[in-house]
């Protein structure tokens, strides 16, 4: 039997983009320059890259301006905030970034970033090609079928038909009508008052879809019920704006989905002005990094156990350094994320505790570690 191939990988890199601004403390490099949401995007980049080694890859972004949608609904999207300028000035060097990485970057005009990976994931499917969605977007379990998955980076969770059926209570192929009787307040869609996921799925479980609630609407006791007769008409539309379109004419090719070779220099040059020395420490010379770690001793504690073994050690040393990891320069803004400690050359170990990066693990307590701590650094002796 022929080895499985690796799926197409999707990636809704607008859903990451938010997401990893609000996931991770406000990191900035020398110059006070923002830098934690392209630090996040990229990790998360990094992760699906070692992860499944795709031999196809979208990275997609909602393009500036409206869309179809805002044609049928002037007030789609409506009620959101203004990117936060903090944001707005990480997109160029995410975008660069992802380019010099070697992977495709894939903005359509008049569409979002939905629209595009369905109507890929539709190709592709149909061409007998599993499809991976890095998504964290409710949205795209409308996508799911037998050979469309959607992940979630930042908790490694997959999803497949059975998993939306689990979480939201209907298949698939029933998400659009739900989504449609909820509404999404985030995008200003409207839906009917007070009804929820449970709800929701109760009425299309019962009903089997949205045109059999409308059918069934004068059966629905209760103020739900009158929400629903009162609010009807604007279901049509509700389900119109939710729909991902999965037909579009997209000049995209298998060549265009392939990732092409790294360009380290320019990375080379984006890891030193956004101060991602471990990054471009790899960039530089990966084979010296990895002699390195074999001559040396280096450790991560993650778990109390190993920090025991650690503090024991620094208790008997003679002498040993410490340093500091923090979220800024500034010491007034400064939040402490980690702890390095060493005893000699080439033996040192680093105390990660506030780490939110995508995929970061789990890590100790900041106040139980300080604790321990604080007696060894507090010693005059």
């Amino acid at each position: 039997m022929p080895a499985k191939q690796p799926p197409l990988i999707l990636v809704d890199g607008s859903s990451y983009l938010f997401r990893a601004y609000h996931a991770l403390p406000p990191l900035t490099n020398s110059k006070g320059k923002p830098t934690g949401a392209v630090y996040g995007v990229l990790n998360m980049l990094k992760k699906l890259l070692k992860d499944y080694e795709p031999e196809q890859i979208a990275v997609v972004f909602d393009p500036k301006g409206k869309t179809f949608r805002h044609e049928m609904y002037p007030e789609y999207k409506a009620n959101r905030a203004a990117m936060p300028d903090e944001l707005r000035e990480q997109i160029p060097p995410l975008f660069d970034a992802i380019k010099a990485l070697g992977l495709p970057l894939v903005i359509e005009d008049g569409v979002e970033a939905d629209d595009v990976i369905g109507t890929l994931a539709v190709r592709m499917s149909k061409e007998g090609k599993d499809v991976l969605i890095s998504t964290g977007d409710k949205d795209m379990a409308q996508l799911v079928n037998a050979q469309v998955t959607l992940v979630n980076t930042m908790t490694d969770k997959k999803m497949d038909i059975a998993g939306v059926k689990e979480k939201f209570g209907v298949a698939p192929d029933q998400i659009i009508d739900y989504l449609a009787l909820m509404g999404d307040t985030s995008d200003n869609v409207p839906g009917i008052p007070k009804v929820g996921p449970k709800t929701a799925a109760k009425w299309i479980n019962e009903y089997g879809s949205l045109d059999g609630v409308i059918e069934n609407a004068e059966q629905i006791k209760g103020k739900v019920g009158e929400n629903l007769r009162e609010h009807i008409e604007t279901l049509s539309l509700s389900r119109e704006l939710v729909t991902i379109k999965c037909d579009l004419d997209l000049d995209l090719s298998s060549e265009d989905l392939t990732p092409k070779a790294e360009d380290k220099a320019v990375l080379a040059e984006l890891y030193a002005e956004l101060e991602f020395k471990r990054w471009l420490a790899e960039v530089h010379d990966v084979g010296a990094i990895i002699q390195e770690q074999k001559e040396n001793h280096y450790q991560t504690i993650l778990t109390k156990k190993d920090f025991e073994t650690w503090l024991a050690k620094l208790k008997k040393a003679k002498y040993f350094a410490f340093d500091t990891e923090t979220t800024s320069l500034n010491a007034m803004e400064a939040e402490l994320v980690g702890i390095s400690v060493s005893v000699k050359s080439g033996e040192a170990a680093y105390i990660p505790m506030a780490h939110s990066y995508l995929g970061a693990p789990k890590q100790l307590d900041r106040e139980w570690v300080l604790s321990q701590l604080k007696p060894l650094l507090t010693d005059p002796k």
